[in-house]
């Protein structure tokens, strides 16, 4: 039989170490459209802050303009504490729970267990990611971080705070004081985030204009 007809193994087992065997190495597969470039990660970074700044404007709509504004059905009119940039007194607590039977105030207990949750969570997450790729100083960045890591910690608390408040039949001054406090700050906070984010989108597009 001819060598060439032989199979590699046939080969080896007649001629052993001095077997010829033919290289059937398969080319390397090389495909392009894996190769991860600065610019298709810098763009994939801004589709997820698109993706996360969109899905905060839905969540504080729904949560502020529409869910707790819809309450107000439950509690005679009067807003929730949520909603009251301002604040808000021993006085008028005791009015809002006296409005509020034990469903409404779970009504409200819910709402901040789902959405009063997720919206402070996706916006402080969303704006760390806006602020981390526009704005290249370190210092800057962490200062600007500050805010909606800041804003994410008095929501969630002032969340606990005013459920805490309204299950309790006679709201001492204290603990009406703690929510209120928390609840001012949150908005605070949330505007100094916005505007934390409004600035380092100029920052980021100041730096990548060509000198």
């Amino acid at each position: 039989m001819n060598d060439m007809a032989k199979t590699p193994a046939q080969r080896i087992k007649k001629h052993g170490a001095k077997a010829v065997v033919p290289d059937h190495t398969l080319p390397p597969v090389i495909n392009t459209t894996t190769q991860r470039t600065p610019q298709k990660a810098q763009s994939n970074s801004k589709l997820i802050v698109i993706a996360g700044v969109v899905a905060s404007l839905f969540l504080f709509w729904y949560l502020h303009l529409l869910t707790l504004n819809q309450m107000t059905q439950l509690s005679g009119g009067l807003a929730m504490p949520d909603s009251l940039i301002g604040g808000f007194s021993q006085e008028y607590v005791s009015r809002l729970r006296e409005a509020m039977d034990e469903s409404a105030r779970g009504q409200l207990n819910y709402v901040h267990k789902t959405a009063g949750t997720l919206f402070p969570l996706i916006f402080g997450f969303s704006w760390l990611l806006l602020i981390g790729t526009n704005v290249a100083r370190k210092s800057w960045r962490w200062a600007m971080w500050a805010a909606p890591m800041l804003f994410a910690v008095a929501h969630l608390w002032s969340n606990v705070a005013i459920d805490s408040m309204l299950a309790s039949e006679t709201p001492d001054a204290g603990s009406v004081a703690l929510a209120s406090s928390l609840t001012v700050a949150s908005w605070v906070l949330f505007l100094v985030s916005l505007a934390c984010g409004v600035l380092a989108v100029f920052l980021g597009r100041k730096s990548a204009k060509p000198s």
